[in-house]
């Protein structure tokens, strides 16, 4: 069976990843491709503040060491869960739109079930618009989203 999970590093994607430990646990079948997106920062000029090439360059660089750092956490998780077992799993970090990066790579890489978080990253990724919500609507395979427990 081969899954990817998206993950940004927040309370619900690491609660994606325990979900999807609990519910494959002692499959052996299992392909996991963790995948992260991060998108660059875009410049915004508007005279007289015009903000440095460097700080978009730093903005983006973080972005990325960001989305490695989810995905190394969760790749960790995986390992302690099922450390007696061979696991097929690696991380995969991508520029782009989340949700798209998500459904294209599923599609790509013919997954079976693409495992999220319900939310991400607060108010702002739920104002602009939800990932998990794209990724259900636009999947090639079945999606868990998994909400966080209280």
């Amino acid at each position: 069976m081969k899954i990817v999970l998206g993950t940004d590093g927040s309370d619900y994607s690491k609660e994606a990843v325990e979900e999807c430990c609990r519910l494959f646990a002692g499959r052996k079948d299992l392909e996991i491709k963790i995948l992260a997106a991060y998108e660059d920062a875009y410049a915004i000029a508007s005279e007289p503040f015009v903000i440095s090439e460097e700080f978009y360059q730093a903005a983006t660089d973080a972005a990325y060491a960001q989305a490695e750092s989810s995905a190394n956490e969760a790749l960790e998780i995986f390992k302690k869960r099922f450390h007696d077992a061979s696991l097929n799993i690696n991380t995969q970090i991508v520029n782009g739109d989340p949700g798209q990066q998500l459904v294209e790579i599923a599609k790509a890489w013919d997954a079976d079930l693409i495992v999220v978080g319900s939310h991400g990253r607060g108010f702002w990724g739920r104002l602009l618009g939800s990932v998990s919500d794209g990724v259900t609507h636009h999947s090639p395979c079945s999606v868990l989203v998994v909400k966080k427990t209280v």
